[in-house]
């Protein structure tokens, strides 16, 4: 993806999640010489991945294939491996009109997926085999809104702003817009995107980036060559 690509989905998804009354804390909107120069004080940020994840998953084609992330907080895998202290993350994504996020599962990661505001998300189920592959022939169970659910295979949930779903290890999904772009919420236990997510094709969770502007804001993919 061009960096002047991300900058102007940058400045569109920052009006898109203000217009549903939300705000992003203020290392939102800290350039990159501004990140550099506080770095120290933002080591957890950095080590945990927090802020903007823009991708179109390896595949150039961001309008139909690709999300809009931002990683509001994070704990540690360590904190999750002993069982206590920082467990959780928080994340608002954007999913817009017909744009795929593509079929995936997670090893660790156990998820709510929730509609915050906008049209209707559609969410795409299929449950794993014994091994944790995709079954086409197997659904499973997953609460929405704290309510059993049973799902077949390659049913399509269809969450209204307020509705959500609980998704957990060996739950397939993939999800997309449906009548319009959508602001979705997601509580997670601890996010590690770099190992934890599991694709049926193979593609890749961060974009390629070519540098034709300097970047408004950082990428949480940017981190390590801007910041070290």
């Amino acid at each position: 993806m061009k960096r002047s690509r991300i900058n102007d989905i940058l400045a569109e998804a920052d009006g898109m999640i203000r217009s549903h009354g939300f705000v992003l804390p203020p290392f939102a909107y800290w350039t990159p010489d501004a990140f550099r120069a506080r770095s120290d004080q933002a080591r957890h940020v950095i080590d945990a991945r927090c802020g903007w994840d823009i991708t179109d998953f390896g595949a150039g084609r961001f309008d139909e294939m690709g999300l809009v992330l931002f990683t509001l907080r994070n704990g540690t895998l360590d904190d999750l491996q002993r069982g206590g202290g920082m467990c959780y993350a928080e994340k608002l994504l954007i999913s817009r009109r017909d744009q795929l996020s593509p079929m995936h599962t997670h090893v660790i990661k156990a998820e709510d997926i929730i509609n915050r505001g906008g049209a209707t998300l559609a969410v795409e189920l299929y449950g794993s085999d014994d091994d944790g592959a995709l079954d086409r022939d197997r659904g499973g169970t997953v609460l929405c809104d704290g309510i059993r659910r049973d799902y077949g295979p390659s049913e399509t949930l269809r969450l209204a702003p307020g509705e959500s779903v609980t998704l957990r290890p060996g739950d397939w999904h993939a999800f997309w817009g449906e009548g319009g772009d959508v602001l979705v919420g997601e509580v997670s236990t601890v996010n590690d995107d770099e190992t934890d997510n599991v694709y049926r094709d193979p593609i890749g969770r961060f974009a390629s980036v070519e540098e034709d502007a300097d970047p408004m804001h950082l990428l949480v993919s940017d981190y390590r060559s801007w910041l070290g």
